[in-house]
């Protein structure tokens, strides 16, 4: 029987180590700069991190914004670095599965033409 779909980008999503250890640092990375804002001062700077770690998507986000004009509200930001990180965790558990799968591919057909 064939797994769904979801079930599927749920796998590669959340359940291999890979991808939870990114969502981890992310996560740490949110809490630590959620903490620091409502606790320092001045905690402008504290929100690269989690920038940082999402970087590539969360280009994107920073794209739309900029084609609002008015500054967006901080859910929005808030969401994008969310949104980019779980985009991003599924990509690294799909590069994980398709190295898994090369790689046992390769060890099954290297024994094969041993015997």
């Amino acid at each position: 029987m064939k797994p769904s779909p979801l079930r599927t980008l749920a796998r590669l999503t959340f359940a291999n180590p890979v991808s939870a250890v990114y969502l981890g640092l992310v996560g740490v990375a949110l809490g630590v700069a959620t903490f620091d804002t409502l606790t320092a001062a001045d905690a402008t700077f504290v929100w690269v991190w989690p920038m940082f770690l999402t970087f590539p998507t969360f280009g994107f986000v920073v794209w739309l914004d900029s084609l609002g004009g008015a500054d967006a509200p901080a859910v929005f930001f808030i969401g994008g670095i969310v949104l980019s990180a779980l985009v991003q965790s599924l990509a690294l558990g799909a590069v994980v599965e398709a190295v898994r799968g090369r790689r046992g591919r390769r060890g099954l057909g290297g024994a094969a033409v041993r015997h």
